[in-house]
């Protein structure tokens, strides 16, 4: 295992990469490699990519491809080595990013130019990796509190790193409102996942908030959304979102101002959680109701609206 393992670190390292079937290339455009990742499996930051200035958009989407690539890895590895060797590639290549010998990969290479172009903390970047890669590792989450944690690296680190693209990364209470939306996305984004992760046999959700309501995980894998409980388990979490939610948007409304213009584009990641937030209420909470899967239609309209507003 550990020579396939070695055998797999050393093809990544050299491969070349393409956005269409049938014609490898060197990445010569390491941005449409990155803008096309976010549009085909984020397509939420896709539509909230409109919303940045033009000349920050290569930078934009070179983080949020890295945030991407990294989440896919849990179900693009069929044997937890390779995972973990992945996981230490994109370490490894965060520690030559900045010391200016990017792998020749386009989503490093974006980031690299990402690094010239703007000063953007490679802790983020690293905590973000880490946060993955205990992922692989993660069975469930025993409490709230780890879930919150969890949530901190791998979505909130996010939006500090656009922050700091921004040149806002100094403003406590802009971090402070990060911190809860990150929390926010990550939880709704469980909920969306809910059914999918099921179907792996794993359950994303709380294990306190799953036992306060007795929910057994082998009953979920098998009976999905009849399964006993569940649907009270959604919805405490679905709660737990809402309030990060609100809290987020309480840094502005305390001081009675809108979201600052140059930090919208960031904040516009709310819009989004807000929405599935209301669909899964419409769904009575529960959380395999096919009508999830279904795109909210008006999003793009929500979140042109919540830009000129300054609301998320």
């Amino acid at each position: 295992m550990l020579r396939v393992a070695r055998w797999y670190l050393s093809r990544l390292s050299k491969a070349t990469y393409s956005t269409t079937a049938g014609a490898p290339i060197v990445p010569t455009d390491p941005a449409e490699y990155c803008r096309e990742l976010v549009r085909k499996h984020d397509y939420e930051s896709f539509l909230i990519s409109k919303f940045w200035p033009a000349s920050l958009q290569d930078s934009y989407f070179a983080i949020k491809a890295f945030s991407t690539e990294l989440a896919m890895v849990q179900d693009n590895v069929s044997v937890a080595t390779l995972g973990a060797v992945r996981m230490q590639f994109w370490r490894d290549a965060v520690r030559d990013i900045y010391a200016g010998r990017p792998p020749r990969h386009p989503i490093a290479l974006a980031l690299h130019g990402a690094t010239q172009r703007a000063s953007l903390p490679a802790y983020h970047l690293k905590r973000i990796v880490d946060a993955r890669d205990e992922e692989l590792r993660t069975v469930a989450y025993p409490t709230s509190e780890a879930l919150v944690a969890h949530a901190e690296g791998v979505a909130s680190s996010v939006l500090y790193l656009l922050l700091a693209l921004r040149g806002l990364g100094a403003s406590e209470s802009l971090a402070h409102a990060a911190s809860h939306l990150g929390t926010a996305q990550t939880l709704a984004t469980l909920l969306w996942s809910l059914p999918h992760h099921a179907s792996h046999r794993r359950l994303p959700l709380p294990l306190d908030i799953c036992a306060r309501h007795g929910v057994q995980q082998e009953d979920v894998f098998r009976h999905g959304g009849a399964a006993a409980g569940i649907d009270a388990a959604v919805y405490d979490t679905a709660v737990l979102a809402n309030d990060h939610l609100l809290t987020a948007r309480e840094v502005f409304n305390a001081s009675g101002e809108r979201v600052p213009a140059a930090a919208m584009p960031i904040f516009l990641a709310g819009v989004p959680v807000a929405s599935f937030l209301g669909q899964l209420e419409r769904a009575n909470f529960n959380g395999f109701a096919r009508s999830l899967v279904m795109r909210d239609w008006r999003l793009s309209w929500r979140i042109w609206s919540g830009y000129y507003r300054r609301k998320f």
